[in-house]
């Protein structure tokens, strides 16, 4: 174990321990385990009396993953899976979807197999499985937690039901730049908001008992900050200092360790250097020594055998560093199965490590009760019941963000819209398209379930409603993401089909404008296959000829509603200057049309506040608004720029301010909120109350009034400095949230405890810490929040 040990020595910059007089750091506190399934000793001693039966090629083929169905990778396998389930050589299997064929491999594994040891069948089951809710990053636009809670609650409802035991969801990698595809499974941009939303996904899934026949397994991933690839590239290489990487990137994991998640995926990138799938700092001394995780570790797709491609060995080497650094089982690696035992017989590897990660993943199976219950139920066919389709419809209204409403002369607001108007023209190419409705990763999904926006409103406005297409969302300049999406997806028939003529329908989609009051521009990105992995970008509009498309028709002078539709934050400026109003409207799964017209209509007063920061220009990216002091800020106007060498010489673009377009936790309402009297409980507390007893030591709390004529919900938003740290810390950093719903002029008082946890960072030597400083205070509706305050911690 020497060798593991050397190995696990930090691989982050190293920070010289800064003595500060005055701080405070934690004290060491005895943790039980997160959970204490997992934990229980009746599981384990029959974990312990079944390993011991075990032959060595039983005990790795528990640490096997197969893919039996569709792949997001190269296939690892020519193989029989009958043959291998029936040898007990595989213990999980993925992409296997329903009753009847995960019945028939259980079946294998159970009467035929020396041990009758069952397969743990997994799925990337993301915004839900048969019913599709919005897309994460949408969802963690509500920032309602029991939001989130609701879908992986229906999604493992459905997915046991299909024999689906295990998910590969929440991902909860901190993600700053939209160029990266993966942002849209993620809950944005702030550790803060991601810890609380990670905690209820896991909440969800695995409902506190691992047992319940309606409960799976969660997967947190990709452990470890997959979401900082650099230039937004997806597998590429993550390069940070351990400071940031345990003050940011880490809290989610460890928000959804302590919520007792059952297993984790590592990541395809390398962090520092060495590879997530092999990082024994990150696998052993993180995950399992510090924050004391009993659950099992499984690779993404393919990435034990991709360690090659990093170049740290060869296939047995590799492997070899990946089950020693704590990657218990090889997703479609093809390698633990095939060098793993030669290398046990050899003395490589010590057959202990073998056992330990067998260990891990057994107690999963027995805590999810598949030694007993090991078939699923075979029933009827699916279909969306009238109770999942309004859980559906409920949590896409709240997702959506109204990002702009102003008011056009001789008309006031567009939104909501009223009956009043004659012709409403709906134009565009996600008005009426079900699959990109949808949204990616939805692998059990259907596109035939989804409730279109055009349908919504049909039923709605009748003979009112005027519609064009417009154009296409791929033109014929999009040659090269044409011959990915007709590789990719088998599923879009149109994939093959000649593009249109855009210049054609676009003349048709300004003729329709012409003829209406109002106008509902219905655009953004196909999500089915340009979102997501592998789909990372480097330009942030609209695609094809839709940003041709909507200068068209805002020309016509028409009033304007623009419905974005796309998972990911895209390019807005244009439409920013010209378009009244635009609405967030993400990818909003099967009820899509039911919940974008409740907002449009004002049956739905839209609450929901941005994960993550609208950029100006792709070229501000990675943007996110926790940023960290410069000695040059800028704070002037740019216009003044060249001629003023003090707005010359700070950090600033040249072309372009440094502010987000529409900045985190942006989000109108058709009503109006203030904020006002904020204030401490105690403006000062000692340093050594605030380190010693883990409790809150005071109170912060600020008025919020609806000052506008309807009801509305407000997310009221807390965000503190530390103006004084021995290390610097963010310009402003979330640390409380809270959804309130004011009636038409009520007030009501909101508090947010402050304590350690909220008030600690990590020093320069890694520990976490309070220090005599003072923290300035905002309260309000976004990260711009105007109400202040301050806290003093004294000596």
């Amino acid at each position: 174990m020497t060798k593991l040990k050397n190995c696990a020595i930090r691989n982050a910059v190293f920070l010289l321990p800064l003595v500060v007089f005055g701080a405070i750091a934690a004290p060491s506190q005895t943790r039980s385990t997160p959970n204490a399934q997992l934990a229980s000793k009746e599981l384990n001693a029959r974990v312990d009396a079944l390993l011991k039966k075990m032959t060595l090629e039983e005990k790795i083929g528990q640490t096997v993953q197969y893919s039996a169905g569709f792949a997001t990778g190269p296939s690892a396998s020519n193989l029989t899976y009958d043959e291998l389930v029936a040898k007990g050589q595989v213990g999980s299997m993925l992409n296997v979807v329903g009753a009847e064929r995960t019945n028939h491999y259980q079946h294998i594994a159970m009467e035929k197999s020396r041990l009758h040891i069952p397969i743990l069948f997994g799925l990337d089951v993301i915004h839900g499985h048969r019913t599709i809710f919005p897309v994460p990053l949408a969802v963690a636009a509500s920032w309602d937690p029991e939001a989130a809670e609701t879908v992986a609650r229906v999604a493992a409802e459905e997915a046991r039901a299909d024999g689906i035991a295990w998910v590969f969801s929440p991902m909860v990698d901190i993600a700053r730049d939209p160029r990266w595809g993966r942002i849209i499974e993620s809950n944005g941009e702030d550790p803060y908001l991601s810890s609380i939303l990670a905690r209820a996904w896991v909440k969800g899934y695995q409902r506190g008992d691992l047992s319940k026949p309606d409960s799976v397994a969660a997967c947190v991933k990709h452990f470890a900050a997959y979401g900082a690839a650099i230039a937004g590239r997806d597998y590429n290489a993550v390069d940070m200092s351990e400071l940031t990487l345990r003050q940011v990137y880490l809290k989610p994991y460890r928000a959804a360790v302590d919520a007792g998640v059952a297993t984790v995926m590592t990541s395809f990138n390398s962090i520092n250097g060495v590879p997530a799938t092999a990082n024994p700092f990150t696998l052993t001394q993180i995950l399992r020594k510090e924050w004391r995780f009993d659950g099992f570790v499984v690779s993404d797709w393919g990435a034990v055998a991709e360690l090659k491609n990093h170049a740290i060995g060869d296939g047995p080497t590799v492997a070899r560093k990946a089950l020693e650094a704590g990657t218990d089982m090889d997703m479609e690696g093809d390698l633990y199965g095939t060098v793993i035992a030669e290398q046990v017989r050899s003395g490589k590897i010590p057959e202990s490590v073998v056992d330990e990660a067998v260990r891990r993943i057994l107690r999963v199976k027995f805590a999810l009760g598949l030694f007993d219950r090991p078939y699923a139920n075979v029933g009827p066919a699916y279909t969306p019941t009238p109770q999942r389709r309004e859980a559906a419809r409920k949590v896409a209204g709240e997702t959506m963000v109204l990002l702009k409403n102003d008011p056009v002369e001789g008309v006031g607001t567009l939104l909501p819209l009223t009956t009043k108007a004659r012709k409403v023209a709906l134009i565009g190419p996600m008005a009426d398209d079900a699959l990109d409705l949808l949204g990616a990763w939805t692998v059990a999904g259907n596109p035939k379930d989804v409730i279109t926006l055009k349908s919504s409103l049909s039923e709605r406005l009748g003979d009112k409603l005027l519609y064009a297409p417009g154009c296409g969302l791929l033109s014929g300049a999009d040659e090269n993401i044409l011959k990915s999406v007709t590789f990719a997806s088998a599923a879009k028939s149109d994939a093959n089909e000649p593009v249109p003529d855009d210049n054609k329908t676009i003349e048709d989609a300004v003729e329709t404008a012409r003829k209406a009051d109002v106008v509902i521009l219905a655009l953004g990105e196909p999500t089915n296959w340009m979102e997501g992995e592998a789909a990372s970008r480097a330009h942030l509009g609209f695609t094809g000829n839709q940003e041709k498309l909507l200068e068209a028709v805002v020309a016509t002078s028409k009033p304007v509603i623009l419905v974005v539709l796309a998972g990911r934050p895209l390019q807005l400026k244009w439409a920013s200057e010209h378009v009244p109003a635009i609405l967030e409207a993400w990818s909003p799964g099967i009820e899509a049309g039911p919940a974008v017209a409740d907002v449009l209509f004002g049956d739905v007063n839209p609450s929901g506040k941005l994960p993550s920061s609208f950029p100006r220009s792709v070229g501000q990216e990675p943007l996110y608004y926790a940023q960290t002091p410069t000695g040059r800020p800028a704070h002037g106007d740019l216009s003044r720029m060249p001629h003023d060498a003090a707005e010359k010489f700070v950090s600033r673009y040249m072309d372009e301010q440094n502010s987000a377009l529409f900045p985190f936790g942006w989000g109108l309402s058709y009503t109006r909120f203030s904020y006002a009297n904020p204030a401490v409980d105690r403006s000062e507390v000692p340093v050594r109350e605030v380190a010693d007893n883990h409790q809150p030591v005071t109170t912060v709390s600020v008025e919020v009034r609806n000052t506008g004529s309807v009801a509305g919900t407000e997310v009221v938003q807390l965000y503190l400095r530390n103006t004084e740290a021995s290390v610097e810390q963010p310009l402003r950093e979330l640390k409380g949230f809270t959804r309130i719903t004011l009636a038409p002029g009520e007030t009501k008082r909101v508090s947010f405890p402050l304590g350690f946890d909220e008030l600690n960072f990590y020093s320069a030597d890694l520990k976490k810490t309070v220090e005599p400083t003072t923290y300035d205070i905002w309260l309000g509706g976004s990260s711009l929040a105007t109400a202040k305050t301050s806290l003093k911690i004294v000596e």
